[in-house]
């Protein structure tokens, strides 16, 4: 993880933003420069130079999903609220994390467990190549060149600027958005599910209303606005 983690809260709630600021203090990288109890109050805040976002969803006026869309410029956002309602909106955002109120420790460590990957692979992608083929990417990281089939990846993972290819062995990062990504050849067989994730039409094995469900029981959710393209999975009735 960087050496020193700029962080903002915003909450409502008095006691919950003193909770917060008890579990960051364990983490020594993590400094909290700027809390307040409105997402208004924060506005004047959007340029300035945050890393990494605390905030309550469900907020009088402005909500915490809506100040999200114009704080887009802050890598890394976590809510923290007791409304898993808003969980949908939250995610289909760059979000992080959503920890549901009232939390425990483990739960926490968790999502800064979370955090510190985010920012590693962010940090790895910052020198590499992709070159695609018709069958296969080969991806330079560092010294090295890894080639990866493009049958061996179970999905894509959205990271803003970048992309996580995850195969069974191991994850891999591309300084691409995965919006060009699938618009290559390479990946004609992949649908978007989501705002954060794509995945292999082929290795889809079940979907309800909020989630698929791929090889090796791996779920990942269904975004509101890209439930359409999964239509090709309704089982016919008349088969």
């Amino acid at each position: 993880m960087i050496a020193n983690i700029k962080c903002m809260i915003i909450d409502d709630n008095e006691l919950d933003r003193l909770v917060l600021h008890h579990h960051i203090k364990q983490y020594k990288n993590i400094e909290v420069v700027a809390s307040f109890d409105s997402a208004e109050k924060a506005i004047p805040f959007l340029d300035f130079p945050v890393d990494l976002l605390f905030i309550e969803a469900n907020l009088p006026q402005m909500s915490g999903v809506e100040y999200r869309k114009l704080a887009h410029k802050i890598p890394a956002c976590i809510f923290v609220s007791s409304h898993p309602e808003f969980a949908i909106q939250a995610f289909e955002l760059d979000t992080l994390d959503f920890i549901k109120k009232p939390f425990k420790p483990e739960r926490f460590h968790y999502s800064m467990q979370k955090l510190s990957d985010f920012f590693e692979m962010k940090e790895k992608c910052e020198s590499f190549d992709a070159l695609f083929g018709e069958n296969s990417i080969k991806i330079k990281e560092g010294g090295n060149i890894h080639q990866i089939k493009i049958s061996n990846i179970l999905y894509l993972e959205a990271l803003k600027d970048y992309t996580r290819i995850i195969t069974s062995e191991k994850r891999h990062c591309i300084l691409d958005s995965i919006g060009n990504l699938l618009h290559k050849t390479s990946f004609r067989s992949f649908v978007r599910i989501h705002k954060s994730y794509a995945v292999p039409r082929h290795l889809i094995r079940s979907k309800n209303t909020h989630e698929v469900e791929l090889v090796h029981q791996i779920k990942l959710p269904i975004g509101r606005t890209f439930k359409e393209n999964l239509d090709f999975f309704n089982p016919n009735p008349n088969l």
